[in-house]
């Protein structure tokens, strides 16, 4: 029987699902590989700058709390040597004079404070200033100390809040941007709270300890702007070439003439330039050299095969003439089928579009009008090749269904962006330890030579060649239910309309 290699010898290998997320292109995987290196440095470096900072601004805000702690102790041991009712006096010309470092107010009870929650340069500085008050004042006060937006900062045991207050008592702890107000409260004598507010020397510390920050990201964003906006035309006239490359070897391998490589750009690409056109001239000649070896060869043995069918005739034994006869046929369908393999496989015709419901109902009703069995479902699709290579490959096919299988079938499917067009019979099928070998020129199996002795198994290696000059591929299996199918894939360039 003529040759079908395992279908799953001739899929290609697919990518693994995590290449599947990958971008298929060269300029494509590059520029994603440069923006994220550009993305993991950044990232390490802005780690390693934000740690480094961030234990520097602990240290920073420790100094500045305890400073504050100092400070509000001294305030609190002013108070406490004053009359209790000097203190509100002494409050009032603060206010009115201005240039206090905190807002002070005395409250029956201590205020309830809503903190800003938990923030670690925030915990270190109240750590720092209720340790440093405890160890300043005596008698182990009581006290609340506390983080609190402006917005919800309460200035009276009465509910009054910050806004409530003018401007000229509260400029001290007010600024346009909010920041954190701290909050110290110190139970002076019971039933007289002693309430102090100020800001931290640096306002807005707690934007020190961020990984992010706006300026940040924005610097960032611009850094990978810059390097994709520099990559991308670098990494494009890199690839250029490449894809100029792969262009012309598409082209070569299907038979059409491109002109010559330009031998210009990195020196890796002109060496793989001069090299591709080297191959391509050796190729060249070779097939040249080819078709003059088997046209040669064709014209040569046509004399002594004729001369070879004269002498058996004059043969007077019957049977010695007929074996004679038989040989001489043998020989010369040998000569013809190589002959066959090389033209068939080798045809110089321009791709155009196919109607595939015409073209296969005229081989359908050729093989009807011998007498065979053959059954084909219209389906309207179109598929871009050469016309007399594809009748030749389905006809090949066909040819091995028919002899092998007493009846076939051809169906036409849309497949993605393929074509397929099976051809199944419902013959014996094949072994599936012999569908490797059926590519193989020459190459029949006990059960195909019985079916059909004339044939020389190089029907399914020119049907494949054909395929893979169009691009495409030749699937052979088992069919469920009995009998072999083979199938042709080809491109759906045309869109299959």
């Amino acid at each position: 029987m003529s040759s079908p290699p395992a279908s799953s010898a001739a899929m290609s290998k697919r990518p693994r699902g995590w290449e599947r997320c990958l971008p298929q292109s060269l300029l494509g995987r590059l520029t994603l590989l440069m923006v994220a290196g550009v993305m993991l440095t950044q990232l390490t470096g802005n780690y390693i700058w934000a740690s480094q900072r961030r234990a520097e601004s602990e240290v920073e805000v420790a100094n500045a709390a305890q400073q504050l702690g100092h400070s509000a102790a001294s305030a609190v041991r002013f108070f406490l040597s004053l009359p209790p009712n000097y203190r509100p006096l002494i409050i009032q010309q603060f206010g009115e004079m201005g240039g206090t470092r905190f807002f002070v107010g005395l409250n029956r009870d201590a205020v309830a404070a809503e903190s800003i929650g938990p923030q670690p340069l925030a915990d270190i500085a109240l750590g720092t200033v209720q340790s440093t008050l405890h160890a300043d004042l005596p008698n182990n006060r009581n006290m609340r100390v506390a983080f609190v937006w402006p917005e919800q900062l309460v200035v009276a045991d009465d509910g009054t809040r910050l806004s409530a207050l003018p401007e000229s008592r509260v400029r001290q702890i007010v600024l346009a941007k909010p920041a954190p107000v701290l909050l110290m409260q110190v139970e002076m004598e019971p039933g007289h709270w002693l309430y102090l507010a100020t800001l931290m020397p640096s306002p807005y510390f707690l934007d020190s300890g961020k990984l992010f920050t706006r300026d940040h990201l924005l610097l960032h964003a611009l850094s990978l702007l810059a390097v994709v906006m520099l990559s991308i035309p670098v990494v494009r006239w890199t690839t250029r070439p490449l894809a100029a490359l792969s262009e012309a070897a598409t082209a070569f391998g299907n038979g059409e003439r491109m002109p010559a490589l330009p031998e210009t750009g990195s020196r890796e690409f002109v060496n793989t330039a001069r090299a591709f056109g080297a191959m391509r001239e050796r190729i060249g000649r070779y097939i040249d050299d080819r078709e003059r070896l088997f046209v040669s060869i064709s014209h040569d043995l046509r004399t002594p095969i004729m001369r070879l069918k004269l002498r058996a005739e004059l043969l007077d034994d019957d049977t010695l003439r007929a074996e004679f006869h038989e040989d001489i046929d043998e020989l010369e369908m040998m000569v013809k089928g190589a002959l066959q393999c090389v033209k068939d496989s080798d045809i110089h015709e321009t791709p155009t579009e196919i109607r595939l419901d015409a073209f296969l109902a005229r081989m359908v009703r050729g093989a009807q009008l011998a007498g065979h069995e053959v059954s084909f479902d219209p389906t309207g699709l179109s598929v871009t090749a050469k016309p007399l290579a594809l009748k030749r490959a389905i006809g090949n096919l066909l040819e091995n269904a028919l002899h092998y299988g007493e009846r076939a079938q051809i169906a036409v499917r849309a497949v993605g962006s393929s074509i397929r067009i099976a051809v199944r019979d419902h013959g014996p099928g094949v072994p599936e330890d012999a569908l490797a070998q059926l590519f193989e020129p020459y190459v029949r199996l006990e059960h195909g030579r019985k079916q059909n002795s004339s044939g020389m198994g190089l029907g399914l290696g020119i049907a494949r060649g054909i395929a893979q000059a169009h691009g495409g591929q030749l699937l052979l299996q088992n069919a469920e239910g009995g009998g072999f199918c083979a199938t042709l894939v080809l491109p759906n360039a045309s869109g299959g309309g």
